[in-house]
């Protein structure tokens, strides 16, 4: 079972507002991102307690389980997802200030050329390659 860190403070909010960002997501509202983000959770349970998301169960691939991971883990108010791996341990990367998707790409894949890579296989969290934060952890493909 692997555990993933994820900036409690950094991700997107679920409940609008800066004041409500504290207030920790539930299963159905993580659910309701999932299928917001068009990510195909079946087969996956989802429970919260506190700050600790845990994802349960057989996805329908393990890209689609680590897009998951990823989704929930980037919603204000997580601090860290709790999974089986379906398959290799996924690598995952936490977005540094003052880091780019080349620079990422450089330091992860050998060159900056690649980020394209980190951008595809981020989707569709990531909605623009120049669109990344502080604290945001990212998929790093194989």
């Amino acid at each position: 079972m692997g555990m993933w860190s994820f900036v409690k403070d950094a991700g997107k909010s679920l409940f609008g507002g800066k004041a409500e960002a504290a207030t920790l997501p539930e299963p159905e509202a993580l659910k309701t991102e999932l299928k917001d983000l068009g990510l195909d959770a079946s087969g996956l349970e989802i429970k919260v307690d506190g700050d600790k998301v845990t994802v349960e169960g057989k996805a329908v691939s393990p890209e689609m389980k680590e897009k998951v991971i990823l989704a929930v883990g980037n919603v204000a108010g997580v601090a860290s997802v709790e999974a089986e791996a379906d398959g290799d341990e996924p690598t995952f990367h936490t977005v540094q200030k003052g880091e780019n998707l080349s620079v990422i790409a450089k330091a992860t894949l050998g060159s900056a050329n690649r980020y394209m890579e980190i951008f595809e296989a981020n989707k569709p969290m990531l909605k623009h390659p120049d669109k990344i934060y502080p604290g945001q952890m990212l998929r790093i493909p194989a």
